[in-house]
């Protein structure tokens, strides 16, 4: 595959930096929304530490 010529890069700069003024309101009001949101941590760390202790004991089943 041959790299990208100079005026394809100019064309793919200039669709990222509209998409990003296109998307900028969105993105705005969603980081002004997780600062003042609550800590979604447990939600993702227990059942992350069900799956390992999980896998672990799959492991376990296996050596013995």
């Amino acid at each position: 595959m041959q790299p990208l010529s100079t005026w394809e890069n100019i064309l793919l700069g200039a669709f990222a930096i509209l998409l990003i003024f296109w998307l900028k309101p969105g993105i705005k009001a969603a980081l002004e929304r997780s600062k003042t949101a609550k800590s979604d941590w447990p939600g993702l760390l227990i059942p992350l530490a069900l799956v390992i202790l999980f896998v672990l004991m799959l492991i376990g089943m296996v050596r013995s």
